[in-house]
């Protein structure tokens, strides 16, 4: 029997909101077994009785995310999108959840043959075998919104060719209201999930984003843009270790629900670090990556006066070649980040890494700047209510600013302080988070991951100075 995932995403929203009330029913049913176990154990110590209570809570976790993962794979889109940016970080759900939701970013489920056939006749009005010297008809990568399928040209060029699911595009604001009512259902609090307000910011920001993402001509856009922008940087673009590479486009095989590129060899960071690559060769990773991205977003504006970030950090969004060059890919997601938003960022991480709480005044004020506080917001009120919350947050984010080297071997993990009821009222009383804010989070977070995986040894000296730079800028 052929695999009902392999099918077309079910882009009716009927059919839709049926696959998410009965993964509601299942995860609901899930937790309240486990509340009921709670429940009737025995007062009293007993670290044996402990111990099998964390392992059943664990599988209870594991259980939870694979039907949450299930259910995002059959939806796609933003459903799956959705579990690819919770899964990215480790403090916002529980670990046997995110462990499950983090399959997304690279283990989606592929469509059959007949399904990529279907994309190709309308996009181009033939069948891909038309197009290409051979076709392989086998995904050699399966996310949220497409999957990549290998080509070859009659001079032997390989290529990578992208194919949209079908229907994504009209299925997102829908998808929306019903995953957000879908999570109340589930019971955040027994779960230990994030509030509502945190959670209903994250799908905005998922939907925000894939109204570009469906569009694969912004994407290929925003690629070459990137491309260029390598290599006129200079000391990134090279076949060695540290080498940062963005795949060469196919404008010719390319539309809104196919991009073709130059095909990459390379894996997963998983199999990269299995292989066991020496530590020169992750320094230079690491290097190369933060000074990337830091560059990105913190360099010189570009003619706009703005600056450009990818945006989709996660994972499945890198692959490592074997002699330690890193290809970027993806570039759906990205996100535009103004002069005054910059600079105010700069700055509020500046002080928050050079003085800690004692920058408690300074950092209000840039904080009502940029919105995040209100313009009478009480210091005396900042200081006691949100600075205990953004305290761990702010040096999480910051710990790499403080010195002239750092070791991500030694990085300081992410994870929300405090409660989701706790949580809550900072989250409102800090206001509502502009979208540039919510994307640099993101990427930030995607970025440190995945660097703290590499565990890679840096100077930061460059990227400190860019920093201190763009905090001036609108002084």
């Amino acid at each position: 029997m052929s695999d009902p995932t392999a099918r077309a995403p079910r882009t009716g929203r009927l059919a839709r909101s049926l696959v998410v009330g009965k993964a509601a029913v299942q995860v609901g049913a899930q937790v309240g077994a486990g509340v009921l176990r709670r429940q009737l154990r025995p007062a009293g110590p007993d670290p044996q009785r402990a111990r099998a209570e964390q392992e059943a809570q664990q599988a209870q976790e594991a259980e939870v995310g694979r039907l949450l993962f299930a259910a995002m794979n059959q939806l796609r889109g933003t459903a799956l999108k959705l579990a690819q940016v919770l899964s990215m970080d480790p403090g916002f759900l529980p670990e046997g959840v995110r462990r499950q939701l983090a399959r997304a970013t690279h283990q989606a489920t592929p469509l059959n043959r007949a399904l990529v056939g279907k994309v190709f006749r309308q996009a181009f009005g033939q069948e891909p075998q038309a197009l290409f010297a051979r076709f392989d008809p086998v995904a050699c990568a399966a996310a949220s919104l497409g999957q990549v399928h290998r080509a070859w040209l009659a001079d032997g060029t390989a290529l990578a060719v992208k194919v949209q699911y079908p229907g994504m595009a009209a299925s997102i604001d829908s998808d929306l209201a019903m995953l957000r009512a879908a999570m109340q259902r589930i019971g955040l609090e027994r779960l230990g999930l994030p509030d509502a307000v945190l959670v209903d910011r994250a799908l905005d920001a998922v939907c925000r984003q894939l109204a570009e993402e469906v569009d694969y001509r912004h994407e290929a856009a925003q690629q070459a843009a990137f491309a260029e922008r390598l290599a006129a940087a200079g000391g990134f673009d090279c076949a060695g270790p540290g080498g940062l590479q963005v795949p060469g486009l196919r404008p010719e095989f390319s539309g809104r629900t196919v991009l073709t590129q130059h095909f990459v060899e390379g894996g997963h960071i998983d199999a990269w670090l299995q292989a066991g690559p020496p530590q020169a060769i992750r320094d230079a990773q690491t290097q190369v990556l933060f000074d990337w991205f830091t560059g990105c977003a913190f360099g010189a504006p570009e003619a706009t006066g703005g600056r450009r970030i990818h945006a989709d950090l996660h994972p499945g969004n890198f692959l490592f070649e074997p002699g330690g060059r890193v290809t970027l890919l993806d570039f759906g997601c990205t996100c535009e980040l103004g002069t005054e938003f910059t600079a105010a960022l700069a700055r509020s991480w500046s002080l928050w890494a050079e003085a800690g709480p004692a920058a408690a005044p300074q950092l209000l004020a840039v904080y009502r700047r940029m919105g995040l506080a209100a313009a009478d917001a009480d210091l005396a009120a900042f200081e006691q209510q949100v600075l205990p919350t953004l305290a761990p947050v702010l040096d999480w984010a910051t710990q790499v600013f403080r010195a002239d080297r750092f070791d991500f071997a030694g990085a300081q993990g992410f994870a929300l302080p405090l409660g989701p009821q706790r949580r809550a009222p900072v989250a409102r009383q800090m206001g509502d988070l502009p979208p540039q804010m919510l994307s640099l989070d993101r990427a930030w977070l995607g970025l440190m991951h995945l660097l703290t995986r590499l565990g890679g040894r840096i100077d930061t000296r460059a990227a400190r100075a860019r920093l201190r730079r763009a905090a001036q800028e609108d002084d």
